[in-house]
């Protein structure tokens, strides 16, 4: 059965679960730099008994430099620590598959090494008659790579994409991703690969077993992989707001898309969570309180101004949070995303939230 979303935890996230399993792009780092204060934060949940798995849809890169990026940005990780979408396909193709079974490789170097770590032969070229194929998200990527991938897929050879992201989150917006690329063979061969990474459940269990975490968490700031993986699985997440989901989103998440947790970043990790309560018609968390009226989600502020500080490296507070809450739960009782200000601190706080064009 999967988890009521939007709940409540009297005790900080850290004293309820024993390993959160973080999203990397767009909740630990954005392009090469850290969320700020994410590294201390991190450290700090360290000294209270959380451990962490370092998960990354991005198949381009080996955990080694991975982690020598988390290590450089000042986290306390270790290699082991990292689990990628490539070590995840290459254990559903180590499954299916008879040992040195050979394997084209449609991406890095690095899944290349996960593919022979499980006992499978890499290969680059359609000619040496691969029984697989994995394609991974590759910078470096080339027509020549994708028409080899089609010549082994029309072939008859198993086909595992590590994941199917459309997007990459960068500096300059979201960039091309590895789901795209995987379009292209599917639109050319006709084929459906097997998918391993987020949100399919592949990952989640590769994450458990090597971590061998009894209480997960989820973290992660994207509602179609991090989110939905985690219902996949009944597992609690928390979404987080530092990259690119965003409150529009929430409002209009579906129903296997909506967080156990929301948290301005990552600092909702070593916090209580405020529950929504809900009575006669309306919902209320903090000082905020909603109510649906004239097909709308009316806002009102009922006490004070509330905490106005961001942390870490969020552009939301954890009062804009709270009102974020109470509208969610309602939005989503009454399928309607459309809100409107009751007074001026909610007009401030609706604009703050991206949600003012519904005024």
């Amino acid at each position: 059965m999967a988890l009521a979303p939007l709940q409540g935890s009297e005790v900080p996230l850290s004293d309820r679960y024993d390993v959160a399993l973080l999203d990397l792009d767009g909740v630990v780092y954005v392009g090469a730099d850290a969320v700020p204060g994410v590294p201390a934060l991190i450290a700090r949940a360290g000294d209270v008994g959380l451990r962490f798995g370092y998960v990354t849809n991005n198949a381009a890169r080996s955990p080694h430099q991975v982690g020598e990026h988390l290590r450089a940005l000042g986290l306390p990780a270790t290699d082991d620590q990292v689990i990628t979408s490539a070590q995840a396909a290459s254990r559903l193709l180590h499954e299916a598959l008879p040992a040195e079974s050979p394997v084209l490789i449609t991406g890095t170097p690095a899944l290349a090494a996960e593919v022979e770590a499980v006992g499978l032969r890499a290969v680059w070229s359609a000619d040496d008659e691969p029984l697989g194929v994995v394609q991974g998200y590759s910078p470096q990527l080339s027509w020549a790579m994708l028409a080899e991938a089609c010549v082994a897929v029309r072939s008859g050879a198993l086909w595992v994409a590590t994941n199917t992201d459309s997007t990459l989150p960068s500096l300059r917006g979201p960039l091309p991703g590895n789901g795209s690329f995987v379009q292209v063979v599917a639109q050319t061969t006709g084929a459906v690969p097997l998918v391993a990474g987020k949100p399919e459940p592949a990952m989640h269990a590769e994450c458990v077993r090597r971590t061998g975490a009894q209480r997960p968490i989820v973290v992660g700031d994207r509602l179609d992989t991090d989110i939905e993986g985690a219902h996949r699985v009944e597992v609690a997440s928390l979404l987080v707001f530092s990259g690119l989901a965003t409150p529009a989103d929430l409002l209009a998440a579906r129903a296997d898309q909506r967080p156990t947790y929301v948290a301005p970043d990552l600092g909702g990790i070593l916090t209580p969570h405020p529950a929504v309560d809900r009575h006669a018609g309306a919902a209320r968390c903090g000082r905020w309180q909603v109510i649906h009226h004239d097909d709308a989600l009316a806002l009102a502020s009922t006490a004070g101004s509330g905490s106005q500080s961001a942390s870490y490296g969020s552009a939301l507070t954890d009062d804009e949070c709270n009102a974020l809450r109470a509208l969610a739960v309602l939005a989503w009782e009454v399928d309607c995303a459309h809100t409107v200000a009751a007074d001026e601190p909610a007009a401030s706080v609706l604009d703050r939230l991206g949600l003012a064009g519904g005024d």
